[in-house]
């Protein structure tokens, strides 16, 4: 191990983890996204643009958690009548429900850099429990002398669940909008302090 990633790293369970302390994620730098089944033949990405959250690696790094807002309104699926219908009542019905949260309530470690992180996803008002693989991806020093973390999430939600109900019936069969959707982030986060 460097001298320079001793000091941003240390070791658990045969893992080179990051120190603990508190991050914040650099938006910049990391993606919340959603992918879903259109027409039953193919998938539509779409993200959010404008969000926060934060990471606290504690002492014991299965005692760590996450804290996440997204704004609904930032919305981008690379169309700007699909967004809008997103937007609308038909779905996140954004003026009553502005925010999506997700706040941890626990991490497993199930094998090499891979956990799973537990928490509680709320979306369209609604609150259901979740479970997200989380991949740590690594850390380093930026040249502003900041240290940084990576990592990916991932987990597959019934839409229908949190009361996005909205379809359309195809002639041929099956529906419009397929009712699960996968939230993938990839992200970045700065230490403070």
């Amino acid at each position: 191990m460097s001298e320079q990633s001793a000091q941003l790293t240390r070791q658990w369970e045969g893992l080179e983890i990051p120190t603990a302390g508190t991050y914040e994620f650099d938006t910049a730098h990391s993606i919340v996204g959603f992918v879903t089944r259109h027409m039953m033949v193919s998938k539509v990405r779409g993200r959010f643009d404008s969000f926060n959250g934060t990471i606290v690696i504690a002492d014991d790094p299965l005692d760590s958690s996450v804290d996440v807002h997204i704004d609904v309104n930032s919305v981008d699926t690379g169309n700007e009548q699909r967004d809008e219908h997103l937007l609308s009542s038909d779905f996140f019905e954004h003026e009553q429900n502005p925010k999506i949260e997700f706040k941890s309530t626990g991490l497993r470690h199930v094998s090499g850099e891979d956990f799973v992180l537990s928490g509680e996803l709320i979306v369209h008002g609604v609150t259901r429990p979740v479970e997200l693989t989380f991949e740590f991806s690594g850390v380093a020093k930026d040249p502003w002398g900041n240290q940084r973390i990576g990592f990916s999430a991932r987990t597959e939600v019934d839409r229908e669940d949190f009361g996005l109900t909205w379809n359309q019936a195809l002639e041929t069969g099956g529906v419009l909008i397929g009712k699960k959707a996968t939230i993938e982030v990839e992200g970045e986060a700065v230490r403070q302090g």
